[in-house]
């Protein structure tokens, strides 16, 4: 199954960082936040990457199209112009990097890579790591039978909520309103139909797609009782760094 990755936001509330890349760009542990994402859907046997781009996404072309040298020992030539490549480390994944737009709202982005989806899709966001189980995801999404189903966690603070009844949202309200209910912690599991509740670029995937899922009863709610953490400012980041070399839960591989 495929993992959507939206990876083109602006990321201000990071700019200490973002001023010079883009948010899934921003390291932890050394190592850009995206690639934290990619290796933990790939551990559970999913390494088909579509990367939705958008503010500065060269960088992560970049990053990807460079791979296999920015983890490799090297040695260059500069009478020959030749390049041997001493001792490498490879990763199994296809990635697909698809320029979404510079402006694109999340929905817009998913309904740009519509082309090189073929089934059921995942769907993340290119800032946030969990201990998810993704096997359990996708097998509660094929049980429950809806056309999306959200990952929700509870947790306290500056983010929107959810109310969940028998496995289906029964209310969604994004950032702004949050009482310490669940939350959506942004790992989806998507039929391809949910193209056909994306009007345009400017659509926001948290707003009319999934309020109009909700009154469908088409958007199910798988809770997660685990670890879940967001990169939104710096203060996150440091938390994150704190994180990989204490207790960094997300790590599998």
């Amino acid at each position: 199954m495929k993992v959507v990755i939206l990876a083109g936001g602006f990321g201000t509330r990071l700019s200490e960082e973002t001023v010079i890349k883009p948010k899934p760009m921003v390291e932890v542990g050394g190592r850009p936040i995206i690639w934290h994402i990619m290796k933990y859907y790939a551990s559970y046997g999913h390494n088909e990457f579509i990367i939705c781009l958008g503010y500065k996404g060269h960088l992560i072309k970049e990053y990807f199209l460079h791979y296999h040298f920015i983890n490799s020992d090297f040695r260059i030539d500069l009478d020959t112009n030749t390049c041997e490549v001493l001792r490498g480390a490879g990763e199994n994944w296809k990635v697909t990097l698809v320029d979404t737009g510079h402006s694109t709202m999340t929905g817009g982005r998913i309904r740009r890579i519509e082309d090189y989806i073929d089934g059921t899709f995942m769907l993340t966001y290119g800032d946030g790591l969990s201990d998810i189980d993704i096997n359990e995801l996708v097998s509660f999404h094929t049980a429950n039978d809806k056309k999306v189903t959200m990952t929700s966690v509870l947790l306290e603070g500056r983010y929107g909520y959810l109310t969940v009844k028998d496995n289906s949202v029964s209310e969604f309200v994004e950032k702004g309103k949050s009482h310490g209910n669940l939350i959506n912690a942004g790992f989806f599991v998507c039929e391809p139909e949910v193209m056909n509740y994306i009007k345009n670029d400017q659509t926001v995937f948290e707003k009319d797609p999934l309020e109009t899922l909700v009154e469908q009863n088409q958007l199910g709610a798988y809770q997660h009782p685990g670890h879940w953490k967001c990169m939104d400012t710096l203060k996150d980041l440091n938390e994150f760094e704190v994180l990989w070399e204490t207790n960094p839960f997300w790590k599998r591989w």
